[in-house]
């Protein structure tokens, strides 16, 4: 083995240690650990030979089992081993004094490991160039000195010292938070300028870099002081407080409002945000006894209490709405289509990224009878949706205020009931039910109907400003569905906003498979009872629906159907041998009372001045007989059962249409009209327009006068007169009761109509034919009379299964409803037009065959 002191030309070896992670320089005297088995032995090798050794680096994750020059930085420094330590573990250690940095070039031998190496030579220097660079590095060593304690202090004193570039250059690099590989380059680097160079690059680096720490490290500290001054603030003033008598935990409950607002902060706007904070700064202010600090901590826990970010995420599917809707409600098959419909669009806009659209705003409103299933069709769309239910009672409503919240300056003031509703779903985007919204009032305290407007209109409701709030809020993502019975009394501007779903009167047909398939087991299942241990049959059913309710719904068919059930459970609880109980049309009153409604028949008879007509009531249709007697007078009428206004309306406009009927002849002319006087002969009159009012009065022939009319006083009533009536259907009945008294023309029994009239006689469409319908057949009627546009527009939507058993006549005129109530054969208008006021003699026109009169009927 060759030793230092050859020929520096020549390829040297020398023991090679490298079990460091960084590098050494010659001016260093440093202890090394030792604790692989064949760098041990190498340290031994070379002691045992007094041979110098060289330490270099090892690479990161290198494997040092076998050695090779790839393995290492093949650069170090050659020196001595000055002292040996055994350490009681197996390491050991070395104190080692560099002399000299090398290159290496080749490893010879792994045991022990023994490898080539050459001198890393320096270039000539110019010594103007030299000093130049010496003063910039000593400024930029003084100036990293300012900002960082990494930098040993003595180093300029150190670098002042020497004059070598060299070694200078090799403090600097040792001091510099530099990875291996950079200090490698710097290592092996032989031209000084370059090196020097290099290192006030790094130095300008580290410099910059610690100004940054600094500012840091400034930043943290002050933080932390004020932080800590704030806490032990606080902790006097707690101490204070509590010296006072005062409760500290106010102050942890402001803490927590600040919590919970930064937390929603991302999910409000920039006002609600500034609002709620400033309350939170002014509650801080305040003296916890004040008034002012009890309603700022109310409105604090309102607020905060508003699930801002806070939505159902389940996504919307058609199928599902449709299985719910199905599963929880019976036929309702229009109102089912039109809500699938409805959910359709809004699943098709969020499949296409489509945000804003009126179809989104569109706000769905059932209207029916009580009852029917409005609020229920709410609840299973809810959830279908996995969305939670608000509903919101608007009956009677009047104060504006409980819509838009109460200001804060109200005692007792809080947010109005939208709000409330969000708070009580704890999500933003909930179904909201507005029930009974036809029955908004107003009151001098405001209009609510003109808050329903900018709640409903989603052109506004993305900005619906609570005044208790302060702020806009979004309602834009909830669902509204309102509910009305009578969507005639909801204002213009509001019905304006909603799309309207009728949802009818249930037939007793409907009534019976709701009540076999719903409520039945339900009732069984909420008295805890089983399917077996009550049996009802169908007798019993359909006369639990016929004689204990009369309704649209079955609100009081559940009633009912719950009683029988609670009853049945008693007997089962008293007698525990009975195992199954049956009711039947026999002892169905062992369970109810005596039946509240009879299937109330219609007489057949024909009478004069009686005519059945038909009504849409809020419990289904009725029924409404009008009767109508004369009595000498001067042509007055007098309504009598307590009749609205449209109703009177009717009466009068229905006498006027009759009148004019006997002054234009219509119903003198015919044929089959033959007046009697007091059972004498009939008396033949040549030309009536001829006969002087003393010659009538004479001979007492009034009834067959074209102004008959103005002879008699009528009396219209409308039994039973307890109950208010009105609404525009029943004119075509009130005139033709009318022309039958006028006339002591008896009409049809079996025949109940509805229809409005005009004074020319025209009649006009009405509404609630499905209820008038299923209460003319519960009631015994074979035919209905009907306006002809309602036959062509509502046939599809009335029971099949109650038209089979019933006969719709279509009538566009009164003269037709005349024509089938009184069996006439009117003379046709051409021929009724030739006559032109010639005579006729009534006696003298011979009566239709029975065969006649009966293909006349066929025909109509």
């Amino acid at each position: 083995m060759q030793t230092t002191n050859q020929d520096e030309s020549q390829q040297l070896s020398m023991p090679i240690i490298s079990e460091l992670d960084h590098f050494l320089y010659p001016f260093m005297i440093s202890p090394i650990f030792i604790s692989n088995l064949n760098f041990i032995k190498t340290v031994e090798f070379a002691m045992n030979h007094s041979f110098p050794i060289i330490i270099t680096p090892i690479k990161p994750n290198a494997d040092v089992e076998e050695l090779t020059i790839n393995k290492i930085y093949p650069a170090g420094v050659i020196g001595s081993i000055m002292r040996k330590t055994i350490l009681p573990d197996g390491r050991i250690k070395i104190l080692f004094q560099g002399i000299k940095k090398v290159k290496i070039t080749k490893i010879i031998s792994e045991n022990p490991i023994i490898g080539e190496y050459e001198a890393i030579e320096t270039s000539e220097k110019s010594e103007i160039r030299t000093r130049a660079i010496l003063s910039i590095l000593k400024d930029k060593i003084a100036e990293l000195l300012k900002y960082s304690s990494k930098i040993p202090q003595d180093i300029l004193n150190t670098i002042n010292d020497s004059n070598e570039l060299d070694r200078i250059s090799d403090i600097i690099t040792s001091s510099l938070s530099l990875s291996l590989d950079q200090a490698y380059e710097l290592y092996i680097e032989s031209n000084i300028e370059n090196r020097m160079f290099s290192i006030l690059e790094k130095l300008d680096n580290e410099i910059e870099s610690a100004k940054i720490q600094r500012d840091i490290k400034t930043k943290v500290q002050n933080n932390i002081a004020q932080h800590n001054k704030e806490h032990f603030l606080k902790e006097q003033l707690k101490q204070i407080q509590k010296e006072l008598g005062v409760d500290s935990q106010r102050e942890e409950e402001i803490e927590e409002y600040r919590k919970k607002l930064e937390a929603k902060k991302d999910f409000m706007s920039e006002d609600a945000y500034k609002e709620i904070n400033k309350q939170i700064k002014r509650l801080s202010r305040m003296h916890p006894d004040s008034a002012d600090a009890n309603m700022a901590q109310t409105y604090l826990e309102w607020i905060l209490e508003i699930p801002f970010g806070k939505e159902s995420k389940h996504k919307l599917s058609i199928p599902e709405v449709e299985n719910q809707l199905n599963i929880d409600h019976y036929s309702l098959k229009k109102p089912k289509d039109r809500i699938l419909e409805y959910f359709a669009v809004r699943e098709l806009l969020d499949l296409r990224g489509v945000k804003d659209s009126q179809n989104r705003g569109i706000i769905l409103c059932f209207y029916g009878p009580p009852g029917v299933g409005k609020t229920s069709l709410a609840n299973s769309i809810a959830t279908a949706m996995k969305r939670k239910l608000v509903r919101i009672a608007l009956g009677g409503l009047e104060d504006v205020n409980e819509l838009r919240g109460h200001r804060r300056t109200y005692v007792g003031a809080m947010p109005g009931r939208i709000v409330s509703g969000l708070i009580e779903a704890k999500e933003i985007n909930p179904i909201i039910v507005l029930d009974e919204i036809d029955k908004l009032g107003r009151s001098p305290r405001g209009d609510p109907t003109s808050a329903m407007l900018e709640i409903l209109d989603p052109e506004q409701n993305s900005k619906f400003r609570d005044y208790y709030l302060n702020f806009d809020i979004d309602l834009s993502k909830a669902i509204f569905i309102a509910t009305a019975n009578d969507i005639s009394m909801i204002p213009a501007p509001l019905r304006d906003r909603m799309e309207f779903i009728a949802i009818n009167s249930y037939t007793p047909m409907e009534k019976y498979h709701i009540a076999k398939k719903y409520l039945i087991p339900q009732e069984l299942k909420k008295h805890g009872l089983k399917s077996n241990e009550i049996i009802v049959s169908k007798k019993s059913l359909e006369d639990i629906i016929n004689l204990y309710t009369r309704e649209a719904g079955v609100r009081n068919l559940r009633r009912r159907i719950s009683s029988v059930v609670r009853k049945s459970a008693k007997k089962i609880l008293e007698n525990s041998s009975i195992a199954k109980i049956s009711i039947t049309a026999k002892n169905l009153k062992e369970f109810l009372d005596n039946s509240l409604f009879g299937i109330e028949k219609i007489d057949p008879t024909a009478k004069i001045g009686i005519v059945n007509g038909l009504a849409w009531t809020s419990v289904g249709g009725a029924i409404l007989k009008i009767e109508v007697i004369k009595t000498e007078g001067k042509g007055g009428i007098k309504l009598t059962g307590k009749l609205g206004e449209v109703m009177r309306e009717s009466g009068s406009i229905a006498f006027s249409v009759v009148k004019n009927l006997f002054e234009t002849g219509y119903l003198i002319d015919n044929p089959n009209f033959k007046f009697h006087k007091n059972n004498e002969k009939d008396i033949e009159i040549q030309n009536i327009d001829e006969v002087e009012k003393p010659e009538i009065e004479n001979l007492k022939i009034v009834k067959k006068y074209k102004n008959i009319a103005n002879f008699y006083d009528l009396h219209i009533h409308i039994p039973d007169g307890a109950t208010p009536k009105d609404g525009p259907s029943a004119g075509i009945t009130i005139a033709t009761a009318i022309a039958s008294s006028l006339s002591e023309k008896a009409v049809r029994g079996d025949t109940a109509m509805t229809g409005e009239i005009s004074l020319h006689g025209n009649v006009m469409p009405i509404g609630g034919l499905k209820e008038k319908i299923i209460a003319a057949h519960r009631a015994g009627i074979k035919n209905i009379i009907i306006p002809k546009k309602n036959y062509e527009r509502d046939l599809e939507d009335l029971p099949q299964e109650i038209l089979v058993d019933l006969k719709l006549i279509p009538v566009s005129h009164f003269e037709e409803v005349l024509k089938f109530m009184f069996d006439l054969k009117y003379i046709d208008k051409e021929l009724k037009n030739s006559q032109n006021n010639q005579k006729i003699n009534i006696n003298g026109v011979e009566n239709e065959s029975e065969s006649e009169s009966e293909e006349i009927r066929d025909n109509q």
